[in-house]
């Protein structure tokens, strides 16, 4: 039954004129930097900001930091179903892939495959599934089988030939760390990710997440402010090069900053035992226009375009195939 699923890849240039697709999901990072009036400042800075970063941390043999530049696709993945119906092909995920060009040599290095992961189920998972198990009561619940479709179609991709063929290595997802947690401060330290940070009870990001087959750990890299969220498949640590994890850093310490100044772009970094807070005041605005607000609103529609068009129409097929699908073993 799992073979009944298969995936198509395309890929979408992502720089300073980057336009959004009809079929890109219109709730992700950089969909959301290339709209309005100032989009195409928007992305000059924030590409910027990214290289900048990257130099920053590649600082070994770069005496003007200016050694290394960054080309970045959108990378999106439709699944198609062994179906008669209308809907056959559903966008699945976006993420970004990101090539490491040194300009010293003309060397392209291949960087990690993952950041900015969005997912109309997940969107799904996390605006229509969670709010009706909440029912009138309001109070969070969380249903056993929570994500459970999302984390099957994922793991699915990974082992897909499609994704193995064009990607060499598993992908790493580095988010904001969770503002309901506390986190702290280990004597663990690696010369790119920085200092380790560990918590005591996950939170339903990483749970979900765990479901998709990935592991987490927390680390706030040098000169940054918080700690960020990896999840991914192996050795975090010995599966990558430097240049591969500092490219991951730099793109997404740069959107968190835009997205999460309260914490990305705080005024002071984390104590030892910190807990992050969209409510801090002591930060710096970094002059990039993002509606977070409007991002939310976004998320709920495109949730419900989701149950719509993919979950409501084939949920006897999506069913069988999440039933019979190979447990995850951890």
């Amino acid at each position: 039954m799992a073979d009944d699923f298969t995936f198509s890849i395309t890929t979408t240039r992502f720089d300073e004129d980057y336009s959004p697709s009809e079929g890109s999901r219109i709730t992700t990072n950089f969909a959301n930097l290339a709209r309005g009036e100032h989009r195409q400042e928007n992305l000059r800075n924030a590409l910027t900001m990214m290289r900048r970063r990257f130099n920053d941390l590649a600082a070994w043999d770069n005496p003007h930091r200016d050694r290394y530049t960054l080309e970045l696709e959108i990378v999106s993945v439709q699944i198609q179903l062994p179906t008669e119906a209308t809907d056959q092909q559903f966008p699945l995920f976006e993420v970004l892939d990101i090539q490491i060009v040194d300009q010293l040599n003309g060397v392209r290095h291949q960087g990690i495959v993952g950041n900015n992961f969005s997912s109309y189920v997940r969107d799904f998972d996390f605006s229509v599934v969670l709010p009706a198990a909440a029912g009138d009561s309001g109070k969070p619940t969380i249903p056993e089988d929570f994500g459970d479709l999302h984390g099957k179609l994922f793991q699915h991709f990974l082992d897909s030939p499609e994704c193995q063929e064009r990607f060499p290595q598993p992908p790493v997802v580095c988010i904001s760390v969770s503002t309901s947690k506390t986190y702290r401060r280990t004597g663990n330290r690696h010369p790119v990710l920085g200092v380790e940070y560990q918590q005591d009870d996950f939170s339903l990001t990483d749970l979900y997440f765990g479901k998709m087959g990935l592991q987490v750990r927390y680390f706030m890299p040098p000169g940054s402010v918080a700690p960020l969220a990896f999840y991914f498949r192996g050795d975090l640590l010995n599966d990558y090069s430097n240049l591969q994890l500092i490219g991951t850093i730099s793109t997404m310490e740069t959107f968190q900053k835009i997205y999460r100044p309260e914490v990305y772009n705080a005024n002071s970094a984390a104590a030892a035992v910190y807990q992050p807070s969209l409510g801090e005041q002591d930060y710096s605005r970094t002059g990039i226009a993002y509606d977070r607000v409007e991002r939310s609103q976004l998320a709920v529609k495109q949730a419900k375009y989701t149950e719509e068009h993919f979950i409501a129409p084939h949920k006897d097929l999506l069913d069988r195939w999440t039933a019979k699908y190979p447990a995850l073993v951890n």
